[in-house]
């Protein structure tokens, strides 16, 4: 699989609707699935980390990048799939982290960051280093940031040990501020500027040097988004025209961030526009915790899960406070609904763990018809049939796997 990220890349620019679901989750019931789907399908498939979720001080998972490709490797072994359909990304790596200590501080931490992602497998590498430091802007310019992300890939070029095969940037960054997405006078979403796509892709060229050629992607917004409480769909009859920003680079595709909720006919048009790579994240742990409270919903103790979550959220705001708006119902709806998931920050505390471990066991054998089709549509319970495991990891498996679908449109190969 070191060249599947370049034949997609390749075919994409040859006109084909080619393109690859990013996987961008550490949730093992997640990460699972997303194997599992990959692996009837025989495709490829890209499974992402982000600096702060999995760094060499462990991260908010508690996960180094070698701890984190082990324990994929582990979960993909378990659920019978081949590893070496599996393609490990870093996103967004960079200063960000640390972006409260001074640039050098910051950036000292960000290359031990690229250097131990590349040592533990990581091939593709997003270099993000667009945020400020203390001290600086909260945005820096193309130059700036083009000079801190050359300098990590040669980070990154050394950890190869002379062996850069597969090694492939990413470059260019489309974040939306905490809360929700950037929208323009119509509530719309406005793409990236083709011009200054074209203008950051020729900075980073310039700053890379003879390590040009491994750029291999360029993040910008095509016009997809979500916010707490809402899905901004892609118009499929728009063109942003911002293939232009590649004239001159063959070899480099666009990348899609925040695809999560859009309709499928969405990801074939973003494959047509030149966005071979194509991310996906809450959606999946949403479509996790859908599962989950469906079956607490017929459990012997309805609501039992749901009231747990809640305590366990209000007693550590952490992870959603400030990311949702509202009075005291709309928080607590957004809490456990909301399309940005935080929630999914929250499935590995101990008292969350042991909640969904009771759930689980409190099923014991199969579950009624009946009672299923009061929780579940008929196409989770269709797919359900026709995967392993015991009946509760089935259903959330086929709850997972049909928000992921859509990824793998038939031109993909």
């Amino acid at each position: 699989m070191a060249d599947a990220l370049r034949d997609i890349i390749a075919r994409n620019r040859a006109g084909r609707r080619a393109a690859i679901p990013s996987v961008c989750s550490a949730q093992p019931d997640v990460l699972r699935a997303s194997l599992m789907r990959a692996q009837t399908l025989d495709r490829p498939l890209l499974i992402e980390a982000t600096s702060n979720q999995v760094n060499q001080d462990g991260g908010y998972t508690g996960i180094t990048p070698d701890g984190f490709i082990g324990y994929v490797h582990e979960i993909a072994d378990k659920a019978g799939v081949d590893r070496d359909r599996i393609i490990f990304g870093g996103d967004h790596l960079g200063p960000q982290a640390w972006r409260s200590l001074p640039a050098d501080a910051a950036m000292e931490k960000a290359r031990a960051l690229v250097r131990d992602y590349v040592k533990a497998g990581f091939r593709k590498i997003h270099l993000d280093c667009s945020e400020g430091c203390a001290g600086e802007a909260a945005q820096l310019g193309d130059a700036e940031t083009a000079a801190r992300s050359a300098d990590l890939a040669r980070v990154c070029v050394s950890a190869c040990d002379g062996d850069t095969t597969g090694l492939l940037f990413v470059v260019g960054t489309e974040v939306p501020p905490p809360g929700g997405a950037r929208v323009d006078e119509d509530g719309d979403i406005p793409p990236t500027d083709p011009a200054a796509a074209k203008a950051t892709l020729a900075a980073h060229g310039d700053r890379f040097g003879d390590m040009a050629s491994m750029i291999g992607g360029l993040v910008v917004q095509p016009g997809v988004e979500f916010s707490p409480t809402a899905v901004h769909h892609m118009p499929l009859d728009r063109d942003p025209g911002l293939l232009a920003a590649l004239d001159g680079w063959p070899g480099v595709c666009l990348e899609a961030h925040s695809t999560d909720y859009q309709h499928p006919a969405v990801f074939p048009r973003l494959a047509e526009l030149g966005f071979a790579f194509q991310k996906i994240g809450p959606a999946l742990t949403f479509a996790y915790r859908q599962a989950l409270y469906a079956l607490d919903q017929i459990s012997t103790s309805p609501g039992a899960l749901q009231a747990v979550m809640e305590r366990v959220m209000t007693d550590n705001p952490t992870y959603w406070q400030g990311h949702y708006h509202g009075d005291a119902d709309a928080l607590s709806h957004q809490r456990h609904f909301g399309l940005a998931d935080r929630i999914r920050y929250y499935w590995p505390d101990p008292a969350a763990q042991a909640a969904v471990a009771a759930l689980r066991d409190g099923f014991d054998g199969p579950i009624a018809d009946i009672k299923l089709r009061e929780v579940f549509s008929e196409d989770v319970l269709t797919r359900a049939e026709h995967l392993t495991g015991d009946h509760v990891q089935r259903l959330i498996d086929a709850q997972i796997q049909l928000a992921l679908d859509p990824y793998f449109f038939d031109e993909a190969t």
